[in-house]
């Protein structure tokens, strides 16, 4: 895992076309803003397991 610092501002570059900027820092919050291509997913990481489970369950659930 890569582990960067960013002040308030500040971005990270993931790849030539998602942008994640530091927007604020509130307590032990912190929030991001994320500039990605339409065609790119961005979750946060308990919605995409719960598509990722979802997506399992499907083919059993359409094949009974």
């Amino acid at each position: 895992m890569l582990i960067l610092t960013r002040r308030v501002g500040e971005t990270v570059m993931i790849g030539d076309d998602v942008a994640v900027t530091v927007l604020g820092v509130k307590g032990n919050q912190v929030r991001v803003g994320i500039k990605a291509p339409k065609d790119t997913p961005v979750h946060r990481e308990e919605i995409f397991e719960r598509i990722r489970r979802e997506n399992e369950e499907l083919p059993s659930v359409v094949n009974g």
